[in-house]
């Protein structure tokens, strides 16, 4: 029988209204949601002109774009993506994103984004 030494359930269920909400910027609101050590789900909103840091990390992201317009740039292009739209980042690839309009996004990382979650 294989014994289990990970910390996490098999299935983890977070209602919307439960995901633990944070400002980690002005403009900017994040809602962690479900997560595991291999999967983390959150959603950010994003107001109007809001300008993000360019940065990387570890984690490999993928992103849907629920509904707005916002304008990302990586590795030297940029781009616009609006409601219904996706891309991929691969961890480690320096990348940005501003709010042409009103606009929220389902981020999904690969491993778990654990710096949220602290």
């Amino acid at each position: 029988m294989e014994t289990r030494t990970n910390a996490f359930p098999d299935l983890v269920v977070v209602a919307h209204e439960n995901g633990k909400e944070s400002m980690p910027e002005s403009g900017l609101k994040r809602r962690v949601l479900a997560y595991n050590d291999k999967l983390f789900l959150a959603e950010h909103e994003m107001v109007k002109g809001w300008v993000g840091t360019v940065h990387s990390h570890p984690h490999d992201q993928i992103v849907y774009v629920v509904d707005g317009h916002i304008r990302v740039t990586c590795q030297g292009n940029t781009f616009d993506a609006r409601t219904g739209d996706t891309f991929v980042v691969r961890g480690g690839v320096q990348h940005g994103a501003s709010a042409i309009e009103d606009s929220r996004v389902v981020d999904v990382f690969t491993p778990c984004r654990e710096d949220y979650i602290a």
